[in-house]
């Protein structure tokens, strides 16, 4: 399938949801925090919007469910992917609070994710069946043969609400990357969390839906989601934390269980990152990326510059409510 048909359907998407809601371009614009000529060049198939945020903020204006959100998600990945390539690019929409892009994100490491997409072509030659790679070099035998999701049953991409062998093989690739979840053919926040964080360890954007650039690093092996034990970050943490390291702790737990890979999406498409789950605009404000934030001792030493500003725990309101709340004891 072409990335224009894929644009296109993105597109076919984005309109239905326009039409149903009975809204014009400048109301849902105003809404979604977006110009309606932006909005209008998405439903039309101009451009591809590159910041998720905004196609979410969009379709939830337009009253989008949560399974249209998930199906709308996986057309934008779609899209997305080849936009540059195919000159739909556009620059991202950065809203004030947003994080600058990751540098990781550009598009030579994605191109070079596409060309591995290219699979080895059966053909006959000289009386025997060969391998031919896209550049015409030839892998070693059977490097392709095994690679459940390049089979026709996981072409598309692999993406949140799906059950089934495809992501049976997802989950059992991040486990051997040393990913702690479990395996049990189910996509759902779990796998979701160790995709993402996955994606931002491979260097590739992080949609949250499994690519061909993310399948070929899957499969690649040479990314790792091997982190820090609770018992070690939570040693780190009481170390930095002098002035209040209980409280500290407990806020850490709280937000990520002491998972340095803690992935947690919001309902404006933005994310929370890491141990201290730091926000995409605190990130920011931090001078930091979603791949710094996976760091334990980054994440940590700027959650206490963060504390250290008014000496309390108010960047992390839920939290702290629950530590006082006596129900949560």
């Amino acid at each position: 399938m072409t990335v224009t048909l894929h644009v296109d359907k993105f597109a076919a998407y984005l309109r239905m949801l326009k039409d149903r809601s009975g809204q014009g371009y400048e109301r849902l614009g105003r809404r979604a925090g977006a110009s309606g000529s932006s909005l209008h060049r998405y439903c039309s198939g101009q451009s591809v919007p590159a910041d998720y945020r905004v196609v979410h903020s969009f379709a939830k204006v337009c009253g989008a469910s949560a399974e249209e959100l998930r199906e709308l998600h996986q057309l934008w990945a779609l899209a997305d992917a080849g936009r540059v390539e195919e000159g739909h690019a556009e620059a991202p929409v950065v809203p004030a609070t947003a994080p600058p892009a990751p540098a990781a994100d550009v598009t030579p490491r994605r191109r070079r994710g596409y060309a591995a997409l290219a699979i080895a072509i059966m053909i006959l030659l000289a009386g025997g069946l060969v391998w031919v790679t896209a550049d015409g070099s030839e892998p070693p035998p059977g490097r392709y043969a095994d690679r459940v999701l390049f089979s026709p049953a996981c072409q598309p991409p692999v993406s949140m609400g799906q059950h089934d062998e495809c992501v049976t093989e997802v989950q059992s690739l991040l486990v051997a990357a040393q990913g702690r979840l479990s395996v049990d053919g189910s996509f759902g926040p779990e796998t979701l969390r160790r995709v993402t964080a996955f994606q931002v360890m491979a260097g590739l954007p992080a949609r949250g839906v499994v690519d061909e650039a993310t399948k070929n690093a899957l499969y690649d092996r040479r990314t790792s989601l091997a982190a820090w034990p609770g018992p070690v970050v939570e040693q780190r943490i009481r170390a930095v934390f002098t002035e209040a390291p209980d409280t500290a702790v407990a806020i850490a737990r709280c937000a990520s269980f002491l998972d340095p890979l803690w992935v947690l999406p919001n309902t404006n498409g933005s994310r929370n990152w890491g141990i201290f789950q730091i926000s995409d605009a605190r990130l920011l404000d931090l001078g930091g990326t979603p791949r710094q934030a996976f760091d334990p001792v980054w994440n940590i030493d700027a959650a206490h510059r963060l504390w250290s500003a008014h000496h309390d725990f108010r960047d992390w309101p839920s939290c702290s409510a629950a530590l006082q709340d006596p129900r949560s004891h």
